[in-house]
């Protein structure tokens, strides 16, 4: 029992930190999202990847012509001209073209030296506008507010920040197990960002980056032979000492659900990647994961034991109730905080917050085994198609799905 407690102390001092981190966060993004913001509209090249059909693709498209600013041009970029995406992208172009926003179909054709995504983006951002001043990457099962792209922008309009980056959202649709777990997965990488510039990362789903910056870095070049087009980002303005700013007004929400299958293909993929691309971040995943799912599952496990051999329990129950309330404490803030940015949708995460109270620990066991997942493998797919991440500078693509209409 020694053991046990020595362990559980640690256990509890890291829900006390991780706690401390998420009030952090939510104090910044009341803040930031009380900020007026700095009248810095540039033109602005959006790049949007495609491939295939999704949940509320054609919703997240329109979403990107509705923004409040005075002038900009959309890209969407898909690899071949038969992709299932295009059909639907058409008819939003043709209805919500106006002289304040321009739109237009870039035809990348398939990916050799990365990924599919990544060459999509190398090849839309040389196609952009001359008159960009700014570059914005944006992901199609984002549905960005209205507000999004100003508010992205606004943090550029200080010389010295590297980058600009939002966050995803999930918010499930009809509900349902899988989806409401990949919800809470999702939610602890979110309330990582914050504050620290130099600790914050790109999502590539939300990324904004002024153009003079992006060429200066060479970024297309950088990008060669990688499939994770943020990690790659991050890395090459963390090496310049470029400070990448977190805006909470651009907490995209990704409307939809998921099967048991996807959600695993998901987080997987999600770790087998950070294992490449920072390692430095995937290995205490790996030991904080296992340290707090030997210390909750195993506590329960020996009170259960403990329970039939008549044993007494308090000490290990009180341990094990204050293990869950730090982890459910810090989930009822974050989850407070993002309704301020995300206030549209104010129902549906009220509707989420249950599980976000409820399955973290589950969460924290699926951390473990994509987390081991990733020890052995380096097999992703995406998007329809298989890559063999070889090192953080070479991926192999194994397999081509040639169905277009898949998620």
């Amino acid at each position: 029992m020694l053991i046990f407690y020595f362990f559980a102390a640690i256990v509890i001092w890291l829900g006390i930190l991780s706690l401390r981190s998420g009030l952090g966060f939510a104090r910044y993004v009341r803040r930031e999202t009380a900020h007026p913001l700095p009248d810095f509209t540039p033109f602005v090249s959006v790049i949007a990847p495609c491939r295939g059909l999704e949940d509320g693709l054609r919703e997240n498209i329109a979403a990107l012509f509705q923004q409040n600013f005075p002038e900009y041009e959309i890209i969407f970029v898909t690899g071949r001209p038969d992709d299932s995406s295009l059909e639907v992208i058409e008819k939003i172009i043709a209805s919500e073209v106006s002289q304040r926003v321009s739109a237009r179909i870039v035809i990348a054709g398939d990916a050799v030296d990365c990924g599919q995504k990544v060459h999509n983006l190398k090849v839309a951002a040389a196609h952009s506008d001359p008159r960009s001043e700014v570059l914005v990457f944006v992901d199609t099962d984002a549905r960005p507010q209205v507000n999004w792209l100003r508010s992205l922008v606004a943090p550029l309009s200080d010389g010295r920040v590297g980058a600009a980056s939002g966050y995803r959202w999930f918010i499930p649709e009809r509900g349902g197990f899988a989806s409401q777990l990949r919800s809470v997965w999702n939610a602890s990488i979110a309330s990582a960002l914050g504050e620290r510039e130099d600790k914050n990362f790109c999502w590539g789903g939300s990324t904004a980056i002024l153009r003079s910056t992006f060429e200066k870095l060479q970024i297309t070049q950088r990008w060669r032979g990688t499939v994770s087009d943020d990690f790659t980002l991050t890395r090459t303005l963390q090496e310049a000492k470029l400070p990448i700013h977190f805006v909470p007004a651009c907490l995209v929400p990704s409307v939809g659900d998921c099967s048991a299958r996807e959600l695993l293909e998901f987080t997987n993929r999600q770790l087998k990647i950070t294992r490449v691309y920072a390692p430095h971040l995937w290995r205490p995943l790996l030991i904080g994961s296992f340290l707090f799912c030997a210390v909750f599952f195993g506590g329960l496990t020996l009170a259960f034991a403990r329970a039939i051999l008549q044993l007494p329990n308090g000490p290990l129950l009180i341990t094990l109730l204050l293990v869950y309330a730090l982890g459910t404490a810090k989930a009822y803030v974050r989850s407070k905080a993002v309704v301020i940015p995300l206030s549209t949708y104010q129902t549906q995460l009220s509707k989420s917050l249950p599980a976000h109270l409820l399955l973290w620990p589950v969460a924290s066991a699926l951390y473990l085994y994509n987390a081991v997942a990733a020890a052995f493998s380096r097999r992703i797919k995406w998007r329809g198609i298989t890559y063999e991440l070889k090192s953080a500078s070479e991926a192999v693509i194994i397999a081509r799905q040639s169905d277009f209409g898949m998620r």
